[in-house]
Formats: structure tokens, sequence, C-alpha cells
């Protein structure tokens, strides 16, 4: 009896004890996601979780780690809900993820556009096993899926086909995808229909998933822009599932203005009960390949043989060059393609127009000439402020990068929105620009355990002084790091501190809740 009393009283000494604390932060402007604004509190961290929240220094004469940071802002970490750092994260020298842990961003999503691993088990095996810097999720990709099952062929699947495309995609959804993503400009998403997308959409919907989409067209390259926009909703809606948008904007000459006619489409289709969210870049620049921004799908079809193949056969080369220069129209002209990575020679950082011109040629045919050589990376300045700004005030849409190399919006997305459009433009208000960055996202993503400063929640916390965040890179030196969010904790671990990574790689796959 007394053995029984005596395991019973331990049982309950080590239910009812407090956890260990092991920091505590304390400021006056802690962001409030429930009521957007700012509180005066402490935040004591044990562990991965935030397991206290009470008022400013309550815990400042007690024997903690108290770290006292004045009139600095601590807010949730950043979500990143359009990126492309599997490369970076699967690197054992760049694993940390520096360039978006320096922009305060504590969470990656990968597998946007349609292109994802085709296994995200194996592939999230491999990154634990030496360690991330940022929190990672993933969606599975349809251009993957389907390059793994028909190639990059312009056809439609054959029942078999299907199943098995179906079976990647459950595969993936159980090992904890997001949802589905699709890339239907790109090969070989372009060549997929509607109801193919549908088909397998419903398998993502099964497990709770979204559907997240780079449109069909953003400009008038084939359907036009608030078709590819009607596309999307029509997918969401047959599969009864959420809808995320990926970097929405208006690209091109053509669609300039409609900003607001995408917008009543989309608001309308919220009225009639769909979930439907986005995510948008804060620059005019897009970013891609000088072969994906102006060459014509059907070239591009069956890969880069295959498309060198077809810029050399002087039987299509009429046809190549008039869609070739339509497309250089499209996004504005030659003077708007900016080079900014290649190894071809002579030609980072020259505009296409200024290479056509070096090289006596008209800028078509110096696509021509690029796109058989080695990849060339632009930036493409092909987006309007006025539509920027449109979108960017909805509730709706949120944060994001779309990192990719060649272009500063991978290293300082979430820097740019804020000074330029918050303190400098006023368009948001940093309150605002903070809730898009975290608990909207978490929301739109279907991410239940972070986004937010909760009890409970996992400790993905960062701390800043607006006025000293500095946007250092640029479209000519575009891999500059962003400097100002000098204070990161991600899961508990203090990851940056004053300015100074630690090197801890405290990163975790995040699947949705």
């Amino acid at each position: 009896m007394k053995y029984l009393l005596l395991t019973l009283s331990v049982l309950s000494l080590s239910v009812f004890a407090k956890p260990q604390i092991d920091y505590v932060i304390s400021s006056e402007r802690v962001f409030n996601s429930d009521k957007k604004s700012f509180e005066a509190l402490d935040i004591a961290i044990c562990g991965k979780t935030i397991c206290d929240i009470s008022q400013r220094f309550k815990y400042r004469s007690l024997d903690v780690n108290y770290i006292d940071y004045g009139s600095k802002v601590i807010s949730p970490g950043f979500i990143d809900p359009h990126t492309h750092s599997l490369s970076e994260l699967k690197n054992e020298k760049t694993s940390a993820n520096l360039n978006y842990l320096t922009q305060g961003v504590t969470t990656v999503i990968n597998g946007n556009d349609g292109k994802s691993p085709l296994s995200i088990a194996k592939t999230t095996k491999q990154l634990l096993s030496h360690g991330i810097g940022t929190n990672v999720a993933f969606f599975i990709g349809h251009n993957t899926v389907r390059n793994a099952v028909m190639g990059k062929e312009d056809r439609q699947p054959s029942t078999r086909e299907m199943n098995k495309m179906k079976a990647l995609v459950e595969r993936n959804m159980q090992a904890g995808a997001l949802g589905l993503s699709t890339g239907l400009y790109y090969l070989p998403g372009t060549f997929a229909t509607t109801e193919e997308v549908v088909t397998l959409a419903k398998v993502a919907a099964n497990y709770q998933g979204i559907y997240e989409t780079h449109l069909r067209d953003e400009s008038t390259f084939n359907i036009g822009f608030l078709n590819a926009v009607k596309e999307a909703i029509h997918v969401a809606e047959q599969a009864k599932m959420p809808l995320h948008l990926g970097h929405i904007k208006a690209l091109g000459v053509d669609v300039w203005g409609q900003a607001n006619d995408a917008i009543a489409l989309i608001e309308a289709a919220q009225q009639r009960g769909i979930k439907i969210t986005a995510d948008q870049y804060p620059w005019l620049a897009s970013g891609t390949s000088i072969s994906g921004a102006v060459v014509p799908s059907w070239v591009r079809e069956g890969g880069k043989k295959a498309t060198i193949k077809r810029l050399k056969d002087k039987r299509l080369y009429q046809q190549i060059f008039t869609e070739i220069s339509e497309n250089i129209r499209r996004r504005g002209g030659a003077e708007r393609l900016l080079i900014t990575v290649t190894e071809q020679n002579g030609i980072t950082g020259k505009t296409l127009a200024e290479v056509a011109k070096d090289r006596s040629l008209t800028p078509a045919d110096t696509v021509i000439e690029l796109a058989q050589g080695p990849v060339v990376k632009v930036a493409s300045f092909n987006m309007s402020e006025q539509d920027v700004n449109h979108f960017m005030v909805k509730p709706w849409v949120v944060t994001s990068s779309d990192g990719s190399n060649g272009h500063p919006r991978k290293y300082a997305s979430f820097a740019k929105k804020l000074t330029t459009y918050v303190l400098e433009q006023q368009l948001l208000s940093l309150e605002t620009f903070i809730y898009q960055s975290t608990t909207a996202t978490a929301n739109a993503l279907n991410i239940s355990d972070r986004g937010a400063i909760k009890h409970g929640l996992s400790a993905d916390l960062i701390v800043f002084d607006p006025k000293d965040v500095t946007v250092n890179a640029s479209f000519k030196q575009w891999n500059v790091l962003t400097s100002g969010f000098n204070d990161v904790f991600i899961n508990g671990q203090h990851v940056i501190k004053a300015g100074t990574f630690s090197g801890a790689l405290a990163g975790e796959f995040i699947k949705p809740h």
C-alpha cells in the first residue's frame, strides 16, 4: 500500500510539474494575431514551444534567461508559402537557408508551380538527416507526377497512366503534403486538360489538401489571364477544396489594368463559399529562364535536345521567330528582359536589347541563339505598380518570395515589402504586413501549430526594429543577405542572436494540421 501511494505521489508530481523555462523574451511590442495589434508582454519558451504569455516583466526578477528587447517588435516567424529552396536545403553547405532566415522567414514551402520531389517522405528523411535551418513543408507537384508517368509529351493520359498519377498524389498526401500544386504554364503541365487536373485535385481533397497553382496564363500567352483565374476557380469548385493562387500578378502590357477584374472573379467565388487565398512577391519583375519566358511551349516539348533541334530547323524558323517576337512584346519589349545568371560569356547584367545590339541580331534571333546554350536566367520587368498595389491590399493576399537565382526576391522579399510598401508608401500598416506574413499564411496552408504567438504553439519568433531592416540585394547583385532581423528563434532555439547565426539547424518538417 505504501509503495502504491508513493508511486501515485511521484506520478502526480510529474504530471503537474511546471516545464523548464529556457528563455523569456520581452518587449513593449509583441504582436497579437487575434487583435492585429501590439502588446507589452513576456513570452516564456520551454523546449520547442511557447509555454506562457504574461504581462511584461513578470519574469524579470526570476532566475530565468530573460531577454528584454525594449521597443523592438516580437513577431511570429514569417512563413513563405512559395519558395524554390529545396536545392539549398539538400546541400549541407547551404542547408542553413540563411537567405531566408535573415529575412525573418522561419518556414519555407516547396513543391510550388507543379514541381516537387517525387517522394516527399524520402526527401524529408534526407533533409532531416543532416539538418536544415528553416522549417519546411511541401506540395506534391503535378508536373513532377505527370513527367514521371508520361514524360514531357503533348497528349492525354491513358486510364492506366491516370491511375498511376493518382497513386503518386495519394502516396505523397499520406506523407504529409499540403496539397496538389500545378504549373500549367510550364511543361508538361501545359499539356494537361482542366479535367485531368480536377481528377488529381480530388485525390488531394480527400486528405483535406489545398489546390495551389501557377496559373495556366498570367498574360495572353494562351487562354488569357482572366480565363486562367476562372479555370483555377473551376478546379477548386469541382474538387471541393481550397484554392491558393501562386505569385498572383497581371503579367505584361496586354493585361495591365486587369487586377481589379481578377479580384472581382475571386471575390465572387469567395461569396459562393470557395476558400481562395493568394501570395504575392513585392517586385515589378518576375524571374525565369529566357526559354521559359519567351520560347513557345511546343518548341520546348521533349526537353533540351528536342528544343535545340526545333530551333535549328529552318522549316520552323519563321513560326518560331514570330512567336518569340510576340512573347517579347507581351513582356514589354527586349529592354525589359534583364539577364541575371548564366554561364554564357559577356551577357550577365545586360538586357536582351543590349545583347541583340552587340550581336547585330534581332531580339528574337538572339533568343534562338541563347536558348541553345547553357541556361540563361532573366528578370522580366512586366508588372505595373498599380496592379501590384491592388492585389497587395487584399486581406486574402499574403507575402511570398518565389525565390530563384538571379532575382533579389530570393534574399529580400519580406524586407522589400516592409521597407517599400509599409514604411515608405504606407500602403499597408505594420500590423497588416505582419499578419499577412504569418497568421494569414498559416491559415491559408492549414498549418495550425505556428504563425501566431500563443500558448502551446511552436516557438518560431523573430525580433526586429522595422527602421533597421535593410534591403541589400538588387538586380545587379541579387544574392546579398538582408540585415535587420537580428534575433530569430526556431522551435525554441535562438538561431540568430544579435545578428550572428549560431550554426544551429533547428528546422523541422511540417505537416498540415
